[in-house]
């Protein structure tokens, strides 16, 4: 099977044009049936693709020396869709030059762009931004919206779950995984209407009798569970999940930061330092955003994977292996799959109550 290129946008990112190209070429090492789509200035990428020959020959450079700045305001990023390397690169994804596109640039832009471009897939009112997490576990903690949308009624929610359901099976391997509402206490009384609708209606749908959604809902969570690998999924709307990711990033940078003072303030300090060295390397490294980068644009018609802007090489190349599991293992056919089920689900719990209340129908 030819599996479908990945158009980078290489002008994105506050590292350069060779920090996309080095991360891409550290992914094709991973994923090496992969064909590229190197969007930016073909004099900076072919530089870049120097030290890369096996790349250079598995990619194909469009040249645009027009960029998105971080500050752009989204209306005007759209604008300039058709001469941006941002947006050729998504516009690769919607003329099928491309099943997917990876960018490093402005957020705001490029969810934007993505949304007019490809729109949304069918039985999907809006898309949504999800991101892996660490946890306590080996497994990673899938969370969405992260800000594509600052509400979501109790329909949105549901569909949240069936994509971060889909994507979760993808990233972690568990074929129910785990899916949790994020509220303020875990009594199926807290929380909004919206969020005690989508519960009733995630149970409906899991629970009822030959129920195949594959997905294990156990209700709401609290937010200082999240990465306690308890849970595959969290869902939430847009406002709450992004203000819970920031200050989980937060968190980690002072956690790592109050360290560094710790084994710092003394010579005592500096030698328990060199001696928990070990343990210090593996908490660095699991709390590190370049190994859990890439978030993606869930419910378009297409893959679009957003990168941190600071990313390194190693980072990139996350947000690019991100792009291609996702188009190895067709996300966009599971979720569509999944949300057939969920119809069905939703008809059989209906029809059953339906036929429960009619007078006589024990009879």
């Amino acid at each position: 099977m030819t599996l479908p290129r990945i158009a980078v946008d290489a002008m994105g990112g506050d590292e350069g044009v060779r920090t996309m190209v080095d991360g891409a070429a550290m992914a094709r090492r991973a994923h090496d049936k992969f064909k590229f789509l190197l969007v930016g200035d073909e004099t900076r990428i072919k530089r870049a693709l120097e030290t890369h020959p096996g790349m250079s020959g598995a990619s194909e450079i469009l040249h645009c020396d027009d960029v998105i700045s971080g500050d752009e305001q989204p209306s005007r990023a759209i604008r300039r869709a058709k001469t941006t390397s941002m947006g050729l690169a998504v516009n690769a994804v919607k003329n099928g030059d491309a099943g997917a596109a990876v960018s490093a640039g402005n957020t705001g832009a490029l969810m934007a762009m993505s949304k007019l471009a490809l729109r949304t897939m069918p039985g999907i009112d809006r898309p949504a931004l999800a991101a892996i997490m660490p946890t306590l576990e080996p497994h990673d903690v899938v969370m969405l919206d992260l800000g594509a949308n600052t509400e979501a009624d109790a329909r949105n929610l549901v569909q949240f779950a069936v994509m971060g359901a889909a994507y979760s099976r993808i990233v972690t391997g568990f074929e129910k995984p785990v899916v949790r509402l994020l509220n303020i206490g875990t009594e199926e009384i807290k929380g909004t209407d919206a969020l005690r609708d989508a519960a009733a209606r995630l149970t409906e749908a899991t629970s009822g009798e030959g129920s195949g959604l594959a997905m294990d809902f156990a209700g709401f969570v609290e937010s200082d569970k999240i990465n306690r690998g308890e849970t595959h999924v969290v869902v939430t709307d847009g406002f709450s999940g992004n203000i819970a990711l920031k200050a989980i990033e937060g968190s980690a940078r002072f956690v790592t930061d109050l360290l560094r003072q710790a084994f710092t303030s003394s010579l005592r300090s500096k030698i328990g330092f060199l001696v928990s060295r070990p343990a210090t390397e593996l908490l660095r490294h699991h709390l590190d955003p370049n190994n859990h980068n890439g978030a993606v644009f869930l419910g378009l018609n297409g893959v679009v994977v957003k990168s941190h802007g600071s990313a390194n090489d190693k980072g990139v190349a996350q947000a690019v292996n991100v792009a291609a599991r996702l188009l190895e293992d067709n996300l966009t056919q599971r979720i569509s799959d999944d949300l057939a089920e969920l119809g069905e689900a939703t008809l059989r719990t209906n029809g059953k109550a339906a036929g429960e209340s009619e007078p006589g129908a024990a009879a």
